[in-house]
């Protein structure tokens, strides 16, 4: 599904005689995340999208917090945020790129099929926000999808790494 925001027509030029396109959304609400991933708590990992070019980039928000159930055992005492659920948080952010490319807009799954380039570079505690860039490398043969992704806390990198998305069924 494709979401775009509705333009009020007070906006519309009254001298032009073109009917104006409607404007890409570029932020999408916890609830719209939702209606594009099927990914639900404890797994949703992606609070909000601040800034979304079609076709091209997603930067999403994780606010991390203390109550997730990671952080029971990883580690007592002092909790930090797997890296596998920092690239689940990449990867999620992705997939509402990739939700979003009209010819993919009548169904199937994308699904995150690899990583490579993987980098750690900064831990991610508790009150941390962790602000996520994925930006779509290639599409190879409609089905496989390439992106580069970053995540950073305070404007320091804290993991990247090259993301690998099949479309299934």
């Amino acid at each position: 599904m494709t979401i775009l925001a509705e333009v009020n027509s007070s906006d519309a030029i009254a001298s032009s005689s073109t009917p104006t396109a409607p404007e890409i959304k570029k932020t999408f609400t916890s609830e719209e995340i939702q209606q594009l991933l099927p990914h639900r708590y404890p797994f949703l990992l992606v609070d909000k999208i601040i800034d979304y070019v079609p076709g091209k980039l997603a930067v999403g928000v994780k606010n991390v917090t203390i109550n997730e159930p990671q952080f029971q055992g990883h580690f007592p005492g002092r909790p930090l945020m797997p890296g596998v659920l920092i690239v689940e948080a990449m990867a999620q952010v992705g997939g509402v790129v990739l939700t979003q490319l009209p010819e993919y807009n009548a169904g199937g799954l994308f699904v995150f099929a690899g990583i490579d380039k993987a980098r750690f570079r900064r831990q991610v505690v508790p009150g941390d926000q962790l602000i996520m860039t994925v930006e779509l490398l290639c599409i190879k043969q409609r089905r496989f999808g390439k992106m580069q992704a970053k995540a950073e806390v305070d404007g320091q990198l804290a993991a990247e790494g090259e993301l690998m998305f099949s479309l299934v069924g």
